[in-house]
């Protein structure tokens, strides 16, 4: 491995000093709907109160809320003040109303207010025994929260974990999870906080080559600034390259590319049949493709949010 570093040492050098010149990768050009944010204003503070007494991500609560109630505007959600789509269930002696959903006239639980929704959603987590296995993952754990609620029967559409994943991500509602990034924390002060806790670690990667891109995993505790110090890059460039906005989080075994990502696939690869809680950037990285193209080749608008057995084009 050694001589591995050693020949590919002058490519990480040759990478550093080229990338000043190269033009900005595109984002995901995701047009943010402003129905969206405004929920993520008026009940994100209500979703970190509930993480921090019931220790479900505040990302999962707000997609979820999103999602489950069209931010708010679904008929449920406005005649009901039902938030998450929680069904009356056995045991249920609150008020109720009816309406079509897996059958013409499902049962669900109706509030007073939109608050009695969050504090009945956390408590059905917490204490319905199904979901017992999510709270032994990190809070910051999003993409594993939302394959569990799927797996576990929270929802039967087949790309649930998916479009929770996606909204998260779209949105960076994982600024939420981390106590760095909470309101009342000015951006300077999350700035410094960040700096004086990642120089306090040095983290010890391996180098590796895949598609003919040179790339690290992510361990636990790592972050795209911690390991651009560690060889070289400026964060900025890093996020460049793996096409992320600046404090996107880092999971175990992500993977960290140090150079633009390719066109297309390598041959042989030219299918990808998605899995549960796998979104189109996860599958970009996996295969080192650049978003908008794995989009333009499987011939898929940006709104679409891949579904668990959907078949996508790689080269």
């Amino acid at each position: 491995m050694q001589i591995l570093l050693r020949k590919y040492s002058h490519i990480l050098s040759f990478f550093v000093v080229l990338s000043f010149f190269f033009v900005a990768t595109e984002l995901f050009a995701q047009q943010r709907v402003k129905t969206y944010e405004d929920y993520i204003d008026r009940y994100g503070d209500l979703a970190i109160n509930h993480m921090e007494r019931y220790e479900i991500p505040a990302s999962i609560t707000l997609a979820q809320g999103i999602l489950e109630s069209g931010a708010g505007l679904s008929d449920l959600a406005r005649r009901s003040n039902n938030h998450f789509g929680i069904k009356c269930h056995r045991g249920w002696n609150g008020p109720s109303v009816y309406a079509a959903d897996d059958s013409p006239n499902d049962c669900f639980r109706r509030y007073d207010q939109v608050e009695d929704s969050y504090q009945d959603h956390s408590e059905f987590l917490v204490n319905g025994g199904r979901y017992r296995t999510l709270f032994e993952l990190s809070i910051t754990d999003y993409k594993g929260w939302a394959r569990g609620l799927q797996k576990l029967g929270y929802a039967t559409d087949r790309a649930y974990a998916n479009k929770l994943i996606k909204l998260i991500e779209d949105y960076e509602l994982y600024r939420f999870d981390d106590k760095k990034y909470r309101r009342g924390v000015s951006r300077g002060e999350r700035q410094s906080q960040r700096t004086r806790e990642t120089a306090q670690v040095t983290w010890t990667h391996q180098p590796y080559i895949t598609h003919d891109l040179v790339y690290v995993i992510a361990v636990s505790g790592d972050s795209f600034a911690s390991i651009a110090r560690e060889f070289g890059f400026s964060e900025k460039e890093l996020l460049k390259y793996n096409e992320v906005p600046e404090d996107f989080p880092l999971s175990e075994g992500d993977i960290v590319y140090f150079q633009k990502k390719k066109a297309r696939a390598d041959k042989p690869y030219e299918y990808h049949t998605v899995q549960v809680g796998e979104s189109m950037y996860s599958i970009s990285q996996k295969y080192g493709i650049r978003l908008r193209n794995l989009y333009r080749l499987s011939k898929k608008s940006y709104e679409y949010v891949p579904e668990e057995g959907d078949r996508l084009k790689l080269r």
